[in-house]
């Protein structure tokens, strides 16, 4: 009879137990996020980020300055340790405003809406050449060198408005960026245009960074705005035109720079959580969704965590990376300087998406893991996050994968729609980010490092 009250007993007392528990993690969430609602911080943080500051390409007085900044906040807010971690950056410049025009088959003049893409050589001067067209990445591929030789290329790829998510439709275009100039000059081109990896048709144009291949001569490349491509795609259609554009890159030696660290030291002070985004953004616009809205979203998360006291078990470690858009050096000199310290990387996150409505997150990691994440998924139903699953973590935190194996790489997923309207644009600043989206995020990324750092994969 005991036995039998006893195997009846001991499951009542494990349900009691994950109830219970369930309880302490709701209640501790809402208090996260009463504070990042009710007296938040972050939509003032980003304000004087991006207004006091601006753009901060690596290398440039004004990513000087964000880490001036940076370090001086995360100061303020009492965080039991603030350092920098220096490392060495690429230094390129877009020198004078870039211009660019086409000649239709009228011989009337058009302005475009240009940005010279990062890491672009100069044109030396005002380039002219005829135009050609092609419509993929892989239409210029197949292409003839003797249809090519000479001219400008024009990658007119659109990005494929049927994926639902819209990093996929990125994904699918980001070729024609990458290694469009390679696969131009291989061809004999003079130059190469792609049109902008961005969703609407607008006047906005993006940069982002793009390769050369030593093999091949380096060419200037450019991308113009998506309402431009569609008015220079009819008038070739219409007869031969001829482009003229002048970029005035500069690349210099690599510059002195800084990752910036704070700390709340846990009971496990060498098993770390490390979390943050990337300080640096492109000189166009002001950084604002990317990714001022990351790191701010974590530098909000930890001050919450400090604030409602919270002791954590590992160390969390917020760390705003320098370099993200055009070298990584960042990412990759923590996760080595991290390994030598003799550190154990117990989780890392990364919020890099953007200052949308929050979703949910999502890891790359293991099945264990996974299984691990989707235990959360129950507490934040109520925030209207339910996306959870495989997939997740991000360029400045994905270096740690080579040092430390078996650590699970998470991802903050915000909404996904409005991203490339901004990404790498003169659009992207503040005024385009919503103060209540902005605060939601800063507070499921509290509540998500306060998990997995008090909840054990087991």
């Amino acid at each position: 009879m005991r036995l039998l009250l006893f195997v009846i007993f001991l499951p009542t007392v494990f349900y009691t137990q994950k109830v219970s528990q369930e309880n302490i993690d709701s209640i501790f969430i809402r208090k996260v996020y009463d504070e990042a609602l009710l007296r938040g911080r972050a939509y003032e943080d980003l304000r004087e980020l991006c207004k006091n500051i601006g753009h901060r390409l690596s290398g440039s007085a004004e990513a000087a300055m964000a880490i001036k900044w940076s370090e001086e906040k995360m100061l303020s807010y009492g965080f039991d340790k603030v350092y920098l971690q220096a490392i060495k950056v690429p230094h390129w410049e877009r020198g004078n405003t870039e211009s660019a025009w086409y000649t239709d088959g009228n011989g009337e003049i058009h302005k475009l809406h240009v940005l010279a893409l990062g890491g672009s050589v100069s044109t030396n001067g005002l380039l002219k050449a005829p135009l050609i067209e092609f419509k993929s990445f892989e239409a210029l591929k197949k292409a003839n060198r003797k249809e090519v030789e000479g001219k400008i290329v024009f990658i007119n790829q659109v990005m494929d408005a049927a994926q639902i998510q819209t990093f996929k439709a990125y994904g699918g275009c980001y070729p024609i960026r990458g290694e469009g100039a390679i696969e131009s000059s291989k061809l004999g081109a003079l130059g190469v245009i792609i049109r902008s990896l961005g969703m609407p048709e607008d006047d906005f144009p993006h940069t982002g960074s793009m390769k050369y291949d030593s093999s091949v001569t380096k060419i200037p490349a450019a991308a113009i705005a998506t309402h431009d491509a569609e008015t220079l795609s009819k008038a070739c259609k219409k007869g031969d035109i001829s482009v003229y554009i002048e970029l005035d890159c500069r690349l210099y030696p690599d510059a002195d720079s800084y990752n910036v660290i704070a700390e709340m030291t846990g009971t496990k002070s060498n098993e770390i959580i490390t979390f943050g985004g990337h300080l640096d953004s492109w000189d166009t616009g002001e950084g604002a969704h990317d990714d001022g809205a990351g790191v701010i979203h974590c530098l909000e998360a930890l001050r919450i965590l400090k604030i409602v006291k919270y002791k954590p078990e590992h160390t969390l470690r917020l760390v705003f990376f320098m370099n993200e858009e055009n070298g990584n050096m960042g990412g990759k000199t923590y996760a080595s300087w991290s390994k030598n310290k003799g550190e154990i990387q117990y989780a890392a996150l990364e919020s890099d998406r953007g200052g949308f409505a929050p979703r949910g997150f999502g890891v790359d990691g293991s099945i264990e893991q996974v299984n691990h994440l989707k235990s959360f998924e129950s507490l934040f139903s109520t925030y209207d996050l339910n996306q959870w699953g495989k997939g997740g973590g991000g360029v400045d935190i994905g270096p740690l994968k080579e040092y430390f194996p078996g650590i699970p790489l998470y991802g903050f997923i915000p909404d996904s729609q409005r991203y490339f309207d901004f990404h790498h644009a003169p659009s992207d600043v503040f005024e385009n980010v919503n103060k209540r989206e902005l605060e939601l995020g800063a507070a499921a990324i509290g509540s998500f490092i306060y998990l997995v750092d008090s909840r054990p994969i087991k």
